[in-house]
C-alpha cells in the first residue's frame, strides 16, 4: 500500500480529512466564544462584587476568583458534566424516567470554560477600573452626572479600554481551553485529530495539522486584538 503524504491526508480530496479537520476549529472556535462571552458576564459581576463596599458581595467575588483559580480546569468541566447530568437523571426518575440523562456536551463545555474563564476575567476588569482617574469621575460628580449616566459614558468604556490587552490573554486560555473539552463527547479540533490519527495510523500528520489551525486561530486572534486595542487607544495621549 502507498503510503499517504500529509497534503493528501489533510487535503479536500477523496482521502482528504481537510473538511472534518476545518468543521472541527469551527465547533472550536465557537465554543471558544461562548465561553469567553459567559465568562464575561460572570467575570463583570464578580469585579464589581470584589469592588464593592458590602462585605459579603467582595467576599463571594474573592471566593469565586480564587477557587475557580485554583481548581484544575479539567476538574470543572468533569464536575459540570457529570454534576448536572446527576442532577438530570435524578430529575427524570422523578418524572418516571429511568436511564442516564447526560448535558449536551457543547453547552457544558461552554458554561465551564466560561465558569473558569470569568475568574481570570474579574481579575482583568477589576484591575482595569482601578486604573481609572480618580479625577475623571469626581468632575463627573461635580457636573451632576448621575450614576448610570457616568458608568454608562466614562467607566464602562474607559475599563474596556484598559481591560483590551488582559481580555486578550484570556480569550487565549479560552481557545486553548476548548480542547479540553474533548474528554466528555465533544468533536472538536483537537477530537477530530485524534479521530483521523487512529482511523488512518498517522499520529503525527493530525496532530500537527491540528497545531498549525491552532496557531492559525490564536495568530488572527491577536492580531485581532492589537487592532482593538489600537483602536481604542486613538486619541489618548500615552506618557512618556
Amino acid at each position: 500500500m502507498t503510503p499517504i503524504g500529509f497534503f493528501e491526508i489533510i487535503g479536500f480530496g477523496e482521502r482528504g480529512w481537510g473538511a472534518a479537520l476545518l468543521l472541527a476549529a469551527g465547533v472550536t472556535l465557537a465554543v471558544a466564544i461562548c465561553g469567553f462571552l459567559v465568562g464575561s458576564v460572570l467575570g463583570s459581576l464578580a469585579a464589581a462584587a470584589k469592588l464593592s463596599r458590602n462585605r459579603i458581595a467582595a467576599a463571594i467575588g474573592d471566593f469565586y476568583t480564587t477557587v475557580l483559580r485554583g481548581i484544575p480546569d479539567l476538574l470543572v468541566i468533569y464536575l459540570f458534566y457529570f454534576g448536572g447530568s446527576l442532577a438530570l437523571t435524578n430529575v427524570g426518575r422523578m418524572l418516571g424516567y429511568d436511564g442516564f440523562i447526560g448535558l449536551p456536551v457543547f453547552v457544558t463545555g461552554a458554561l465551564a470554560i466560561g465558569v473558569v474563564n470569568g475568574a481570570y476575567q474579574a481579575e482583568v476588569f477589576r484591575g482595569a477600573y482601578l486604573s481609572l482617574s480618580k479625577g475623571e469621575l469626581e468632575a463627573a460628580k461635580s457636573v451632576g452626572m448621575s450614576r448610570a449616566l457616568m458608568f454608562r459614558r466614562i467607566v464602562v468604556p474607559q475599563v474596556l479600554r484598559y481591560a483590551i490587552p488582559g481580555l486578550g490573554n484570556v480569550w487565549q486560555l479560552a481557545l486553548k481551553e476548548s480542547a479540553l473539552i474533548s474528554v466528555i463527547g465533544l468533536v472538536e479540533l483537537l477530537r477530530q485529530a485524534q479521530i483521523g490519527a487512529g482511523s488512518t495510523r498517522q499520529p503525527f500528520y493530525f496532530f500537527l495539522a491540528a497545531a498549525i489551525l491552532y496557531l492559525a486561530l490564536t495568530t488572527i486572534s491577536t492580531i485581532a486584538f492589537q487592532k482593538a486595542e489600537e483602536r481604542s487607544m486613538r486619541g489618548v495621549r500615552r506618557a512618556g
